[in-house]
């Protein structure tokens, strides 16, 4: 019953901040503490009255290291994809170098254990709590975009900021286009009419600004001249919505601001708005499956950089942990 008031608790939280500003991280620390608390006290209760059902709880437990493989594969096999498919950069093998170091970590932690020194063990502890908090941060993270991907927008928008990304020939490739595709939607279901802003620079492997070709894009879908605005300085998806925000305000057309982007990718700018002190939602596009996996990664890589101060210090407890371990190694030793 405690876990039940407990998941009640995070649940309440979860609404009173959502409806605050849907725009937080902290959103999906309460969302994931109400599910997981409820899950636990859901299992408490049937374990009580539902005869052997401790043991169904159990043979849930048993397959968890199946489970494990089978991410590992996932995660592998997806890697391999992604780099038969979009080359071999960094961001595209972060899948495989995940699926790599699950079944890996295990291993290098038993190895540290294993020599009886002081100082290695606790490294090994230290491993051990550095994986499960980044753990836990990946899984509020995924479960908040997510929950953030299926909200509606709730004010008509006056602008849509299409988020750019690379081209390939000086021309707009598929995964620009999906997020051109549903900037359209958003336009054509809209009255009045918002304007449409592409934005994005021209990068040093582009043989013009993103926003230039996206603003050719919209104009050969039918969009009216006067309704689109191309943004060609933006480098990054903060001066993107920054920059947007100033043509929409040179523009006069006061009111919400929404950006569109990729699924994968809602969650990140719209922490980058509220920063950045703009009235503005996030809405996303679909995304090719195979691309999703590594592409999460390398959003929450970059959600996490962007708030090390913050984690370093949340950390905090589990080194002062580590040192105790090794100080009461040292005195044994």
């Amino acid at each position: 019953m405690f876990m039940l008031i407990l998941a009640a608790g995070f649940g309440a939280l979860y609404l009173f901040f959502r409806r605050r500003d849907r725009r937080m991280l902290r959103n999906g620390v309460f969302l994931v503490g109400a599910l997981g608390c409820g899950l636990l006290g859901i299992l408490e209760i049937f374990s009580r009255v539902v005869p052997g059902f401790g043991l169904v709880s159990l043979a849930l437990v048993l397959l968890l290291p199946a489970s494990v493989v089978v991410l590992c594969w996932f995660l592998i096999a997806n890697g391999i994809t992604m780099l038969r498919r979009e080359g071999r950069r960094l961001g595209n093998m972060l899948s495989l170098l995940a699926g790599l170091a699950i079944p890996i970590l295990p291993v290098v932690a038993v190895l540290l254990v294993g020599t009886a020194n002081p100082y290695l063990v606790t490294l090994a502890v230290l491993l051990f709590l550095l994986t499960g908090y980044v753990s836990v941060a990946f899984v509020i993270f995924l479960s908040y975009a997510l929950a953030y991907g299926r909200m509606t927008h709730r004010e008509h928008p006056a602008a849509l900021v299409v988020l750019g990304s690379r081209l390939i020939g000086g021309q707009v490739p598929p995964l620009l286009r999906a997020r051109l595709d549903r900037a359209l939607e958003v336009y054509q279901d809209t009255e009045p009419k918002p304007l449409l802003i592409p934005s994005g620079g021209q990068g040093p492997d582009e043989s013009r600004a993103e926003g230039a070709a996206m603003a050719e894009y919209l104009r050969e879908q039918g969009v009216p001249a006067q309704d689109v605005i191309a943004e060609t300085e933006a480098v990054s998806t903060a001066q993107n919505l920054r920059f947007a925000q100033q043509i929409q305000d040179d523009a006069g057309r006061s009111g919400a601001l929404l950006a569109v982007t990729n699924n994968y990718h809602v969650l990140r700018a719209a922490l980058l708005a509220r920063k950045a002190g703009l009235r503005a939602e996030v809405t996303g596009s679909k995304t090719a499956r195979y691309y999703v996996p590594s592409a999460f990664l390398r959003e929450f890589i970059a959600v996490m950089r962007g708030h090390l101060f913050l984690h370093a210090v949340l950390f905090l407890p589990f080194l002062a942990f580590a040192g105790l371990v090794l100080m009461a190694a040292l005195a044994q030793g």
